[in-house]
């Protein structure tokens, strides 16, 4: 290819300084304006210092985090805590005026800017330039977070110490003197409020709220560039001295890219995340690494008429605020990236179906809906290894929930089409997948058809699922499968992530896979019908592959492109996406397909038995944890060691899969035995004829023709795609044979992959 990558355009930068300080939740107030095509408001993050300053700073006596737990242990001697001018702060600061003082602020921030927008859009490391906090003699601390296409007007410190009953969480240890040195004072009371164990969730919730609608108690300075926004307070040298709870004011622009406005399929208009390369960064200011897990809150407001879905535990109601205006809430207590946060605002309607139908639909899932006893009794000995929150895993309750509670929603004039196959296919999906992987991550599930502009089949997010509408007509068969995909996606993907986000093979790799194992399940197919519609997918995945390789760029095929650099990150935390804005790789399947083959290789290499119950394992042991390839291929292998002595090694794997470009060798080897299978030997001879039908077309007129002559055979979507697909090589089919054999099919009625 001619083309060459550019990494100061292709690369997508995460400027956020997530090693000096973690979001630790958020809570969103938002406004949505179709008729400007704008969402407004504020939104509030409680912050903690982060890893890197707790390893510089852990031997100082200005290390808050050290002072804190000093503190919690009960020490008799009072706390150290600088000494912080608190004159400029005030909790008396008028929201009427935050637009006019926003302008202000941007004007004086800028002036005080180290930098102007073109040096940090350029690279990630003029943040670090800003930041040294092992000088705290002459540099103020700054906040880095990712930002682009925001208007920010103004930031400011929350003074939470205002908040009613906030002072038990400073009874254990309140230092001497702690009352003249509030900020740091208010920075404890965060500490405490997001440390609090994950039995008082819902306390913690309720004072993230009240906190987060305290005054303001002093304005800080700010500078956006062209991907961050970059925020710091006059003297404040170390993070951990930094305001801990801050509120940002900001407006999202028309042109953003994190979300699309648009009509929906009846008409009305919408908004909504679509999945943009950028991801979350211009719908709110945010840590996007995925390192920064956090949990968020959100109140959205909008016109009577439009419902709100979102990333949230709770199937959130509207409540009335003032007449044609309704407000919805939503949590999550699971803390996730940033960047899986999902909205979608519309006049969406939600399907329902009779409840004897849907009990149906349940029961007949039931002989399968429960993984083996043993290897279900071996999980949940372990304790989880994540930070703590409130986990399903860990729930009696949850770990028996085959079918968590689900519902769907779409524009009025797909309704009907939803209730045909959509609405009896969830509970069979999520209990063919709760069969194969056990406990549900997530507890509850809403499945959205989303506006035709939609570029994907499908995107899961926490707790929510869009589809488009190409999964709909056709029969069950796409609808199933694009299901079962995104369905995976809430353990591998979202419950379970990649680290490094080039990584993404461990998220649509594994989707893809086991989309062929819940979907299997789900038809209750005979074990030779499961191994029949394998290998025929496998031989469309091939084919795909194939094409992709010849036809894109080498350094775009490699599932790992940092090799050994992959998930290291700057000093401050910041990174870079490798490619991550290039065009072409959006439309690229080859971390879905090569990742898809490499698992399905390793299945047979160990047999399908062992390897799901390693999946199990896996999924127990790195549930709501970040991984690398590595983490997975060792557990894989320490518990198959006499693989290890057929050369079956991570770095064998790296080297045949990971870090090359192009087919995998192993691959190579495999692809002849495909063409055994008799689903695939039944399309070659339906080729076949066709091919000997055009023959005799093209040397008998129109009246010699016999149309009873040749008798085709009945078959699936997936026969039909690779039919079609195998007679597209022939190049001299005349039209009647096009016109035959989109009667012969019903080629009008097929799903989108046969239409395609």
């Amino acid at each position: 290819m001619e083309t060459q990558l550019d990494p100061m355009k292709d690369d997508l930068p995460l400027m956020a300084n997530t090693s000096y300080m973690l979001v630790k939740h958020y809570v969103l107030d938002l406004d949505v304006d179709f008729k400007s095509k704008v969402i407004e408001g504020s939104i509030v993050l409680f912050l903690e210092t982060g890893s890197q300053y707790m390893r510089t700073s852990s031997a100082g006596k200005e290390c808050c985090q050290s002072q804190f737990e000093t503190c919690k242990m009960g020490s008799s001697e009072p706390c150290h805590i600088p000494m912080i001018n608190v004159s400029t702060c005030s909790s008396k600061t008028d929201y009427k005026d935050f637009a006019v003082s926003g302008k202000k602020e941007e004007t004086t921030s800028d002036e005080n800017s180290n930098h102007s927008n073109n040096e940090q859009a350029s690279g990630i490391s003029s943040s670090e330039d800003c930041c040294d906090i092992e000088n705290h003699g002459n540099k103020d601390f700054l906040l880095v977070l990712d930002c682009c296409d925001l208007s920010v007007l103004k930031v400011e410190e929350v003074d939470v110490a205002a908040v009613s009953g906030i002072e038990q969480f400073t009874r254990s240890a309140k230092p001497t003197g702690v009352s003249k040195e509030l900020e740091n004072f208010r920075n404890w009371i965060v500490h405490e409020l997001v440390t609090l164990p994950a039995d008082h969730w819902k306390e913690q919730l309720y004072y993230f709220t009240h906190c987060s609608q305290a005054p303001g108690c002093g304005e800080l300075l700010f500078s956006t560039g062209t991907w961050s926004l970059e925020i710091r307070k006059l003297g404040i040298q170390t993070p951990a001295d930094f305001p801990h709870a801050i509120r940002i004011w900001y407006k999202t622009k028309p042109e953003g890219r994190s979300v699309t406005w648009t009509t929906d399929q009846s008409g009305r208009p919408c908004v909504y995340t679509m999945g943009s390369p950028i991801n979350n960064r211009a719908l709110f200011p945010c840590q996007e690494p995925p390192i920064a897990l956090s949990t968020w809150q959100a109140s959205v407001r909008t016109a009577a008429g439009f419902v709100v879905l979102m990333s949230g535990e709770n199937s959130a109601e509207p409540v009335q605020l003032r007449e044609g205006v309704l407000s919805w809430y939503y949590y999550v207590s699971m803390p996730m990236p940033a960047s899986t946060f999902t909205i979608a605002v519309g006049c969406w309607q939600e399907v329902k179906q009779q409840s004897f139908k849907q009990t149906t639909a349940t029961e007949t899932n039931t002989e399968f809906s429960l993984p083996s006893p043993q290897t279900d009794f071996r999980w949940h000995e372990e304790i989880c290894g994540h930070v703590e929150y409130p986990c399903r895993f860990q729930n009696p309750a949850a770990r028996l929930q085959a079918v968590i509670p689900y519902r769907v929603f779409a524009p009025w004039c797909l309704m009907e089409s939803c209730e045909e196959y959509l609405l009896q296919l969830i509970p069979q999906c999520l209990s063919a997948a709760y069969a194969t992987l056990g406990t549900h991550p997530f507890s509850r599930l809403d499945v959205l058809i989303v506006p035709s502009n939609f570029s994907s089949l499908g995107m899961a997010s926490p707790h929510i699922i869009f589809l488009s509408q190409s999964v709909l007509p056709g029969g069950s068969h796409l609808c199933g499968t694009r299901l079962c995909h995104e369905i995976a996606h809430a353990w591998f993907g979202l419950a379970i992530g990649a680290r490094d986000w080039t990584e993404e093979w461990i998220s649509e790799g594994f989707a893809t896979f086991l989309e062929d194992i819940f979907w299997a399940r789900a038809q209750q197919l005979s074990h030779d019908e499961i191994k029949g519609q394998q290998e025929l997918k496998a031989l469309l995945r091939w084919r795909r592959l194939r094409d992709e390789v010849q036809n894109s760029e080498e350094e775009l095929q490699v599932l790992r492109p940092k090799k050994e650099s992959t998930g290291e990150v700057s000093e401050s935390g910041a990174s870079v996406v490798k490619y991550g804005l290039k065009a072409e790789k959006i439309f690229m399947q080859v971390h879905y397909l090569k990742g898809y083959f490499l698992l399905r290789s390793l299945a047979r290499t160990i047999g399908e038995v062992s390897y799901l119950a390693s999946l199990r394992k896996f999924v127990n042991k790195f549930h709501g944890q970040l991984v690398l390839s590595q983490d997975f291929l060792s557990m894989l292998l320490e518990d198959i060691p006499k693989q290890k002595g057929s050369g079956l090694t991570v770095e064998s794997i790296f080297q045949n899969w990971l870090d090359t470009s192009g087919i995998p060798k192993p691959l190579l080897e495999e692809r002849e035995t495909w063409k055994e299978c008799q689903l695939v030997q039944q399309v070659s001879g339906e080729v076949t004829k066709w091919i000997q039908t055009n023959q005799r077309i093209r040397k008998s007129s129109k009246k010699k023709m016999k149309r009873d002559e040749v008798v085709f055979q009945q078959l699936l979507p997936d026969q039909l795609v690779l039919l079609l697909e195998s007679l597209l090589e022939e190049k001299t089919l005349c039209p009647r044979v096009l016109l035959y054999l989109e009667r012969t099919y019903q080629l009008r009625e097929q799903d989108a992959e046969v239409s395609h």
